[in-house]
């Protein structure tokens, strides 16, 4: 029909210019229409603005998901699960043409299991997972078992063990700059803990007939180690600026009282303690992001006054931390020093500048606004007597459950993931609270309506996630690479309704995303060959230590930097996916300034893009030496594309007809005058 529309409009373009309006409605018309017959695309799948109900997506009743990753390297997120058994683990890989996953393996682990990290352990570009599980002859053990992939989901029929450490649950880390995944720890030594800490260092070379994974070192540490908390929240981050991953630990002594520690990364000279600080009394999981993007990672962390046997927190506050780092300079000609020579600020181009007096000022006094206590009823203030379930304790052991941070409205801004307990009848609900510029009587900021930034929750459109009254878990993802952070919801299953259940986010904004990625440079950054002479390529090797820093200037021309963090954590079940997804709020430019940063130990240990196109992935692939870097720029259609080539096709026809008309117009006024000229007598001949 549409084709057939514009015939009509070619065959009858030499009607005078007063019918165009007529085709104009006509056209309008078309567009509109509710007639499926004669549209040419297929119709929306959620088409309500609102968060949509997505069911459970494939995922078998009685799952539960521990782990993202990608499987089979096709670019899509993948689901790693464990039955309720805690035994059997199943992969789950994405269908774009079906929107769900679909089971492709199962493989049980005899022991029950503690937590799954997926990574590319052996350093050939296809995505492992290590299992972290119970020992039947010793309770304080944690056991782990490497099962290396074959690229499609499965798994080789022989794992790899692995020295055990203690039930402080291990992290990835790249210790020696080589961009193969070490882990750091603490060792289990003949029942008795051996030192502080502990680095599993990777010595797997595949071309050995009988390779060795790991090799106990003492780490490259210089100052005083401390004894890890069990659960912890320790992660791999940037936090000094130098866009070069820093470790953060969570200590515990004798008495129960958590402290932190962070040790910066000086690449070949090891790590050096740069910080270390009591955490307030109660405080639970800790989560990272730049939370006021200002271009450096923030702590937040709900602590709260007792948690119950069922893992309910009263009496709790959300903690925001903010780091205390050089800022942004206001603009690029602004001086970078004082009168006294000391550095006040980074130019864009200059990002990646380490500062060695940055700080996380924990100090509750009155002048100290880079710390803030938000009342979790200052949040939900029709919920007052709510509380904050900050344990899952159907799970074996309990599993902590922090704040989840994510940009769901793509304003640049993280927004915050939590589920709400209330007393009256037990029923877990998840809340999702947006990141707002402060005002008066939002929750975050002062009496005056000042502050950093405040927090709203989000009401309309949000019925779905109030419909959930048995959650135990949620998190954020991508589904199906649309740019779009959604959510996953893991249940107790109490309302019959699944265990895992799926949240679209259909909300209509306006603003941009970036989805990106840095790899490991397995297969020196080109194509895999199997033994069999195939190739594959390596992606989804859930690399953790990548940083971003970006500079964006908004509609109004205002510059401001950001930060981003890939996969930092890794321990009890702390679901974040292998990539890194950051709104970049309105804009009508490109990224102006993308910083890259990986571990590796080189001079130049990150690169900066200039020009990055918005809503697209990237994908980095660093060089292992001092090579140059490759980089890859997917553009992913969005729904608008064919509405937009529609309007420039229709647009265009209309343009076209009108031009002719005209033409049309005036070839006959030239030919009338040409008659009237011809007409004309020639009085001076006579």
């Amino acid at each position: 029909m549409a084709s057939s529309f514009f015939k009509s409009w070619s065959a009858q373009r030499h009607q005078p210019l007063q019918a165009i309006p007529a085709y104009l409605v006509l056209s309008l018309l078309l567009l509109s229409s509710p007639v499926a017959s004669i549209w040419p695309f297929p119709p929306k799948r959620f088409t309500k603005n609102s968060l949509m109900e997505a069911g459970s997506a494939g995922i078998n009743d009685g799952d539960r998901i521990v782990a993202f990753g990608d499987f089979n390297g096709d670019q899509f997120l993948d689901v790693l699960s464990i039955d309720s058994d805690q035994q059997t683990l199943s992969v789950y890989l994405w269908d774009h043409d079906t929107f769900s996953f679909e089971k492709v393996s199962s493989m049980r682990h005899p022991t029950p299991v503690y937590n799954v990290i997926p990574g590319d352990f052996t350093h050939d570009g296809k995505l492992d997972v290590l299992v972290m599980s119970a020992n039947p002859a010793a309770s304080n053990r944690l056991d782990m078992t490497l099962y290396t992939g074959n690229h499609d989901g499965t798994f080789a029929s022989d794992p790899i063990s692995i020295p055990s450490s203690t039930l402080s649950e291990p992290i990835p880390v790249d210790i020696n700059g080589d961009m193969q995944i070490d882990l750091l720890g603490t060792a289990y030594s003949q029942g008795t803990y051996s030192d502080p800490f502990t680095v599993w260092q990777n010595t797997w070379n595949g071309s050995q007939s009988q390779p060795t994974l790991f090799e106990l070192i003492d780490p490259p540490f210089t100052g005083n180690q401390c004894t890890l908390a069990n659960p912890h929240s320790n992660a791999v981050i940037d936090l000094n600026g130098d866009c070069l991953a820093d470790i953060f630990l969570v200590c515990q002594d004798s008495s129960g009282k958590k402290s932190f520690q962070i040790w910066v990364n000086n690449k070949d000279s090891g790590f050096s303690l740069a910080q270390s600080d009591v955490l307030p009394s109660g405080t639970q999981g800790i989560s990272f992001a730049d939370v006021d993007r200002d271009g450096t990672i923030d702590m937040v962390f709900p602590s709260c006054s007792s948690v119950s046997s069922i893992g309910v927190g009263s009496g709790c506050f959300i903690n925001i931390v903010y780091n205390t780092q050089l800022p942004l300079c206001a603009s690029p000609t602004s001086p970078t020093t004082d009168k006294k020579g000391n550095r006040i600020c980074r130019r864009p181009e200059e990002l990646c500048t380490a500062d060695p007096h940055f700080k996380f000022d924990l100090s509750t006094a009155s002048d100290n606004d880079a710390y803030v206590r938000i009342p979790l009823s200052d949040l939900l203030p029709s919920s007052s007597s709510s509380s904050l379930l900050v344990l899952d304790t159907t799970y074996s052991p309990s599993i902590p459950l922090p704040i989840k941070l994510g940009d769901a409205n793509l304003d640049g801004f993280p927004d915050l993931l939590l589920i709400v307990s209330n007393p009256s009848d037990l029923s877990h609900t998840p809340k999702l609270l947006l990141s707002e510029p402060c005002a008066k009587g939002l929750g975050g900021c002062d009496k005056k309506g000042e502050g950093r930034r405040g927090f709203h929750l989000v009401t309309k459109g949000a019925e779905t996630l109030e419909a959930v009254k048995d959650a135990r878990g949620a998190a954020f993802l991508d589904m199906d690479e649309d740019g779009t952070l959604d959510i996953v919801v893991q249940r107790t299953g109490d309302q019959k309704q699944g265990t895992v259940s799926f949240v679209q986010n259909n909300f209509y904004y306006d603003a941009f995303f970036l989805n990106a990625i840095v790899l490991n440079g397995a297969c020196d950054n080109g194509w895999c060959t199997e033994s069999n002479g195939s190739t594959y390529s390596p992606f989804g090797v859930s690399y953790s230590g990548a940083s971003y820093k970006y500079t964006v200037l908004d509609t109004s021309g205002r510059r401001s930097a950001a930060q981003v963090g890939q996969l930092p954590q890794t321990s009890y079940h702390s679901l974040l996916t292998p990539y890194s997804f950051f709104g970049l709020g309105r804009t009508n430019n490109y990224i102006e300034n993308l910083f890259v940063g990986s571990t590796k130990h080189t001079q130049e240990h990150f690169i900066n893009m200039e020009g990055v196109i918005p809503n697209s992935r990237v994908v980095i692939h660093p060089s292992l030496g001092d090579g140059a870097w490759r980089r890859e720029l997917f553009l992913r259609p969005g729904a608008w594309v064919p509405w937009v080539t529609l309007t420039v096709v229709v647009a265009t026809v209309i343009l076209a007809g009108i031009v002719f008309v005209l033409h049309l117009n005036e070839k006959r006024e030239d030919e009338l005058e040409r008659r009237r000229t011809s007409h004309h007598i020639n009085f001076d001949a006579l």
